[in-house]
C-alpha cells in the first residue's frame, strides 16, 4: 500500500472532499512589478515593537494544496492587512481582528506552485502523468498521487523532470517575489521574499525558512531539499548569494520533531563535527530560532526540565513520520538544552553553534495565521470546521486525530526595530533583538548590564539609559567586572488580551565540573504576591469558565517591570539568560470549539492555558 508521507497521513487518506480551486493563471506573466520603496520613513532610535510572521504557506505549497488550502500568496498578504479571505474546507471566511505589521509568504521550495498549476491547461504542470488524479474528483486517487509526489521529495530519490522544470521554477518564484513587492508599503506594512527549505531525513524535521532582506538581487529560483537535504549545503548556497550582494538569513523550526538532530550532539546530519568553523557558519546564516508554532513549543520538554512548572506548555511530541510516532531523542531537539550545551562548546574552544535569538511563528498551510485562540481555524484548509479540529475527519484513528488536537494556535514574532521597513526589520532579526509570543501581542523589553540599579526604571529616560549602558536582548556581556550582571525586564500586556501573571528569568550555565545547569527565577509578580524564600511564587488564580469559554481580567497586571541581579553569579562561568512572561489563564482554542459545538470538554486537553512571551537571550562570557 502506498505510504502517504505527510504529517497528517491518516487524515488526508480519509478526507471526503477537496475545495474547488480556481485557475491560477500563466506563470510567464509575473503578477506585479517592484513597489516604490523610496518614500522617507520616520525612525524611532529607541525602537518600536512590530509583530508579524515569516512562516506562512498557501496553496502554492504542495502539501497545503492537497489539504484544501483555498488561496495563494496574494490573499495571504491581504489577510495580514486585515481583509477577509476565503477559508478552505467549509469555506468559512478568515479575517484578522487587527492587522499585522509585517508578513512573509514562505511556501515550500520543493516544486513550488506545481500542484495548483496542474489545473491550468496552459502550464507544463498540466502534462504531468499525475495531474489528472491530483486535480480530479476522486479523493483516494488524488491523495495516492500526492503521496507519490511527496515520497519523491522526502526520500530524495529523484528529480521529477516536469515538477522540477527550471523555466516553471524561475517563473513561479518571480511571480511570488512580485506579489510580495506589490504589497510592500514602507512604514505601514512590510513584506519579504521568502521560501521554506524542507529537508526531513527519515521523517526528522530540519526545515528552515529562508528570508531575503530585499528583492533587488534575489536568485532566479529557490533552493530546495531536492537540490540538497543537508543544512551545510544550504548555508553554502546562502554564502554564495551573499557573494553576489544578496542579503538573506535562515530560520530553523520544529526541533521538537527532529528526533534530536536539529541541535546535533557530536556530529551533524551533514557529517560536520561541532567546531568553531561549524558554529561560525551556522550562526552567520541562522541568527534566530522559531521557538513556537502550530506544531508545538520547542523551548523545553518536561523530560529535560523536570523542575520547570510551566515547561509542559503546548508540547507536540511527534516526528513527521506516518503513524503518530514520538521522537526518541528529546536532547538535541529543544532550544533551552541546546543553548546551555552551546556554552560548553564555546568553553572548549569550539564556538557557540546554537547562539539563537527567538521568534514565534505560524506554519499555517492556509494563508492565514491562527494566532487567536477564540478565532482558531487550524493549520490546514480542511480543519476549518470545529468538528474536524476536535475529531479529525471521519474514519481516522485516534492517534492521528490526537495530532490535530495537540496543535496549538500560532505564535508571533516581535521585533524591536527603528521603523516598519524591510531593512530595519531584517537588521533587528540579524542582531536578535526579537522576542517570541504564543499569539498575543504583549511587549517585552530585556536589557543586561553591570550598572543597572533598582532606581534605573524610575528614571524618565530609563530606556535610553538601558541602551547606552547595557545591551538589549540578543546581546553579549563580557567578564572583567567583579559585580554580578543586572537585567531590566519590562512587559506590557496585549491591549486586547489577558493581564499578566509574572516575569521569570531562565538562567543556564556550565558549572566548574562541565555539567549543564539551569534555574528559573520568579522576578516580578502581579498583585500583592511575593516570592517565597525557596524561590516559588503563589499561583495567580484562574478565572476561566470552561463551559462558557470565558475569562475575566480581574486578576493579574497590565504592566510588570523590575531590575533583577543574579544572586548566584560566578564570574568564571559561561552563562545565558532569557526572560519568560506569562499571562493569566485563558481558554484554549479547543475549549472555544467545544463551546461552539455544545459539547462537554475533553478530559485529555487543557481547558485553559497561560499564553506567554520569551525574550531572546543575553549571553555572559567570562574574561580569559
Amino acid at each position: 500500500m502506498l505510504r502517504i508521507t505527510t504529517l497528517l497521513f491518516a487524515l488526508i487518506l480519509t478526507i471526503s472532499c477537496k475545495t474547488d480551486k480556481k485557475e491560477s493563471g500563466d506563470t510567464t506573466n509575473p503578477a506585479s512589478t517592484t513597489s516604490d520603496t523610496s518614500t522617507e520613513v520616520a525612525q524611532n532610535p529607541l525602537k518600536e515593537a512590530y509583530f508579524g510572521n515569516l512562516h506562512v504557506h498557501t496553496k502554492w505549497s504542495f502539501d497545503a494544496y492537497i489539504n484544501s488550502a483555498a488561496t495563494g500568496p496574494d490573499e495571504a498578504y491581504q489577510w495580514a492587512q486585515g481583509q477577509a479571505i476565503p477559508g478552505g474546507g467549509d469555506g468559512t471566511p478568515l479575517q484578522l481582528s487587527k492587522p499585522l505589521d509585517w508578513y512573509a509568504v514562505s511556501d515550500h521550495a520543493e516544486y513550488l506552485g506545481a500542484l495548483p498549476y496542474m489545473e491550468d491547461e496552459n502550464s507544463i504542470m498540466s502534462t504531468h502523468p499525475l495531474a489528472g488524479d491530483i486535480t480530479g474528483d476522486d479523493p483516494a486517487a488524488s491523495f495516492a498521487a500526492y503521496g507519490e509526489i511527496s515520497d519523491g521529495i522526502y526520500t530524495y530519490q529523484r528529480r521529477d523532470s516536469i515538477l522540477g522544470d527550471p523555466e516553471f521554477a524561475t517563473n513561479i518564484w518571480k511571480e511570488m517575489v512580485g506579489i510580495a513587492d506589490k504589497h510592500y508599503k514602507p512604514g505601514k506594512f512590510t513584506t519579504f521574499a521568502a521560501f521554506e527549505w524542507t529537508a526531513a531525513p527519515d521523517w526528522r524535521n530540519i526545515h528552515r525558512i529562508v528570508l531575503f532582506k530585499d528583492t533587488k538581487k534575489v536568485p532566479e529560483a529557490a533552493f530546495s531539499a531536492v537540490d540538497s537535504s543537508v543544512p551545510e549545503e544550504l548555508w553554502k548556497w546562502m554564502d554564495n548569494q551573499r557573494s553576489q550582494g544578496n542579503e538573506l538569513l535562515a530560520v530553523p523550526h520544529n526541533g521538537n520533531a527532529s528526533d534530536g538532530i536539529m541541535f546535533p550532539i557530536g556530529e551533524s546530519y551533514g557529517g560536520s563535527t561541532i567546531s568553531k568553523e561549524y558554529a561560525t557558519t551556522r550562526m552567520r546564516n541562522e541568527p534566530v530560532y522559531e521557538l513556537i508554532q502550530i506544531k508545538g513549543v520547542s523551548e523545553t520538554h518536561p523530560e529535560l526540565s523536570p523542575n520547570d512548572e510551566f515547561g509542559n506548555f503546548e508540547i507536540w511530541d511527534y516526528t513527521l513520520a506516518a503513524g503518530a510516532i514520538a521522537p526518541k531523542n528529546k536532547r538535541g531537539g529543544y532550544m533551552r538544552e541546546a543553548l546551555i550545551r552551546s556554552l560548553k562548546y564555546e568553553q572548549e574552544g569550539n564556538g557557540n553553534p546554537f547562539k539563537y535569538g527567538f521568534i514565534g511563528d505560524s506554519d499555517t498551510h492556509n494563508s492565514y495565521s491562527p494566532i487567536e485562540e477564540d478565532d482558531y481555524h487550524g493549520k490546514f484548509g480542511f480543519e476549518n470546521s470545529p468538528e474536524h479540529r476536535l475529531d479529525g475527519p471521519p474514519g481516522v484513528d485516534e492517534k492521528s486525530a490526537n495530532q490535530v488536537r495537540r496543535f496549538g494556535s500560532a505564535g508571533l514574532a516581535g521585533v524591536w526595530a527603528k521603523s516598519n521597513t524591510r531593512e530595519e526589520i531584517f537588521e533587528a532579526i540579524m542582531r536578535k533583538e526579537t522576542f517570541a509570543t504564543s499569539g498575543p501581542r504583549l511587549r517585552v523589553r530585556f536589557f543586561g548590564g553591570f550598572d543597572f540599579t533598582r532606581e534605573t526604571l524610575a528614571e524618565s529616560n530609563w530606556l535610553e539609559a538601558a541602551y547606552n549602558s547595557g545591551v538589549p536582548m540578543g546581546g553579549d556581556l563580557y567578564g572583567g567586572e567583579t559585580n554580578a550582571p543586572s537585567f531590566i525586564i519590562h512587559a506590557m500586556k496585549d491591549p486586547d488580551g489577558a493581564n499578566l501573571d509574572r516575569i521569570q528569568i531562565i538562567k543556564g550555565w556550565v558549572d566548574a565540573d562541565g555539567n549543564q545547569q539551569e534555574k528559573i527565577y520568579n522576578v516580578a509578580l502581579s498583585g500583592d504576591r511575593e516570592v517565597a524564600a525557596d524561590g516559588s511564587a503563589p499561583e495567580v488564580g484562574n478565572t476561566v469558565n470552561g463551559a462558557e469559554a470565558t475569562y475575566t481580567n480581574d486578576i493579574g497586571g497590565v504592566e510588570l517591570q523590575t531590575v533583577w541581579t543574579d544572586p548566584d553569579f560566578d564570574p568564571s562561568l559561561y552563562a545565558v539568560y532569557y526572560a519568560r512572561v506569562l499571562e493569566i489563564p485563558t481558554p484554549r482554542w479547543s475549549t472555544y470549539d467545544a463551546k461552539a459545538l455544545g459539547r462537554e470538554l475533553r478530559d485529555d486537553l487543557p481547558v485553559s492555558i497561560q499564553e506567554r512571551a520569551w525574550s531572546s537571550p543575553i549571553w555572559y562570557t567570562p574574561a580569559e
